[in-house]
Formats: C-alpha cells, structure tokens, sequence
C-alpha cells in the first residue's frame, strides 16, 4: 500500500485537477469548466510549440561551437555580451516556456549566469512582438518608459544574481535534478 502511494505522489495534483474538472462536468458548475478549457487550450498550444523549440534548441547545441557562446556572451564578454543578449531577446517570439531551453543550452554551452538572466529579463519585456502590440494599445511613449525603466532593472537584477550564485555548480544528473 505504501509502495503504490509513493508512485502516485508525483501526480498528486494532476489527479486533483482530473478529478476536479470531471466533478465540475457532472455537477455543472461553470467556473470548473472554464478552467478546464483554458487548461486544454494550453496545453494544445505547448504540445505543437515545444516540439519545434527542442529541435531548434538542438540544432543550436549541434552547430554552434562552445567557442563562440564563451567568446560572445560568456565570462569576459562584459557589455557586449549584454548588448547581444537583449537583442537575441528582443527577437524572439513566444511564451517564456520557449525560452528555458535555450537558456538551458547557453548556460551549458558557456554563456555568464548574468547574460543568462538578461536574457531572460529581457525576453519577458522588449520582445519586438510584444512591443508592437503594446505600442498598439498604449501608445509609444508608455512603451518607451516601460522598456527605458524595467531593462536597467533586468540588467541590475543580472549582476545581483552573477554575484548572488558566483561560486555555485549547477550540474544536472541523470534524473534531470539539480545536485
């Protein structure tokens, strides 16, 4: 009995949520059933998304030399790696789920942790995408400051952590786990 729970343990919650949402059908309640579709809308979207993004994310491993990525965005490559950082940002599109494996890949390929959190930074905020359409709906000069304040933070916030996690190993295992 005991053996069997620690199985399950891991999909506790898919459970819940399964359970959850076919209660919601028999029992009608409409809250369950919006939460349910936008669920199944999600989750169609990722699974026809991230195929690409690993296989993208894979050529990228295969043909791209370590050489390069330490040259360009690693250790020593100070504003000129952020520079090409934020641009690499800015022209990606997608969900920021697309943009953890090719975090992943440059981390592994040599790029400084601090280029790795602008990156990051700056995908989720001046992706050129995402500022078409915010400059759309709010204009151009709330865009301007918007990106003129949050990329000096995500900038800020890239250093904090390069001296934040200095001197940390961040080795995956055979399960995926970090040691």
């Amino acid at each position: 009995m005991k053996n069997s729970l620690q199985k399950i343990k891991p999909y506790i919650w898919i459970i819940i949520f399964g359970l959850f949402a076919v209660l919601s059908y028999i029992l009608q309640f409409s809250a369950g059933k919006v939460i349910f579709s936008n669920f199944r809308i999600s989750l169609v979207e990722m699974l026809t998304f991230v195929p690409f993004i690993f296989i993208i994310v894979g050529l990228f491993d295969v043909w791209v030399p370590r050489e390069k990525i330490e040259k360009h965005i690693g250790d020593k490559s100070g504003i000129k790696g952020i520079v090409i950082m934020v641009l690499l940002a800015m022209l990606q599109a997608g969900p920021l789920y697309a943009a953890f494996p090719v975090t992943y890949i440059l981390y592994k390929k040599g790029a400084n942790i601090r280029n790795i959190f602008i990156f990051l930074g700056a995908y989720t905020s001046v992706k050129i995408p995402m500022l078409g359409l915010e400059i759309g709906y709010l204009g151009i000069r709330f865009t301007l400051m918007r990106s003129l304040v949050s990329l000096p933070l995500f900038i800020a916030i890239g250093f904090l952590m390069e001296r934040y996690l200095k001197n940390r190993d961040f080795r995956v295992n055979d399960l995926g786990k970090v040691k």
